[in-house]
């Protein structure tokens, strides 16, 4: 049995509406982690940034490329990955390691590969490593997020899965909220998930306002100050 998500659908579309900028920002206030914390950093990029936002619990493993697998089989045919995808609550990411010495060296993720996760509730994939196949895959919608794009899939084959991963210095572990679009991919804390959306409009309402009044005849440095302080101060209160 596939367990139960840990957002309800209600909750879970509210968050996957926000940018990961917004969604920073909000999680900033609650102060449940160091704010150079939590995002992927290094080469990882959105491949297509043309997308919306990517919202979906982390399915984890490593893979390796520049040698064979031990036994032998294809790339993709491993039904004990797939069966595990499954086990993941929907919507799933994949967030696959590239664990060789220099990762890039060939693509896990294609066509094939992004149909088949597709099929069992994946709505994109997350790696240090190399993806292929890119016309082909956005025309599925499917997301990816990589450090390099490949022309081969060499030798690709997952060794494990299931355990927590690094990808760009941030660990990701099964399950976890992965949240990612154009400026990037981040893991959002379930302890305050369902609590994002509310802060984040109210970042929001506030970030118009501050706006609005820069763009306004009434503009000064002495009244941005002002500005600044009345609608910081709410925001710290209610992060306690």
């Amino acid at each position: 049995m596939t367990p139960k998500p840990a957002l309800t659908a209600a909750e879970f579309e509210k968050i996957r509406a926000l940018d990961t900028c917004t969604a920073s920002n909000a999680i900033e206030r609650f102060g449940v982690r160091l704010r150079n914390e939590g995002f992927v950093l290094g080469s990882v990029r959105c491949i297509f940034a043309q997308f919306t936002p990517m919202l979906g619990y982390a399915a984890t493993a490593r893979f390796r490329s520049s040698t064979p697998p031990i036994s032998g089989r294809c790339y993709y045919d491993r039904l004990d990955w797939w069966n595990y995808l499954a086990s993941v609550p929907a919507p799933r990411v994949m967030v696959i390691q590239d664990a060789d010495h220099s990762p890039g060296t060939g693509a896990l993720v294609g066509e094939i590969h992004a149909a088949i996760a597709q099929a069992v509730g994946c709505v994109g994939h997350v790696t240090n490593g190399a993806v292929r196949d890119l016309p082909a895959v956005e025309r599925l919608g499917f997301h990816l997020f990589a450090g390099r794009v490949a022309v081969s899939h060499a030798y690709a084959h997952i060794v494990e899965f299931g355990e927590p991963v690094d990808i760009g210095g941030l660990k990701i572990s099964p399950g976890d909220l992965i949240h990612g679009d154009r400026h990037g991919v981040h893991v959002i804390p379930l302890s305050i998930a369902a609590k994002l959306p509310k802060m984040a409009a109210e970042i929001q309402r506030q970030e118009s306002e501050l706006v609005q009044f820069c763009h306004s005849p009434r503009f000064t440095l002495e009244e941005l100050a002002e500005q600044m302080r009345r609608s910081g101060a709410p925001l710290e209160r209610s992060a306690r």
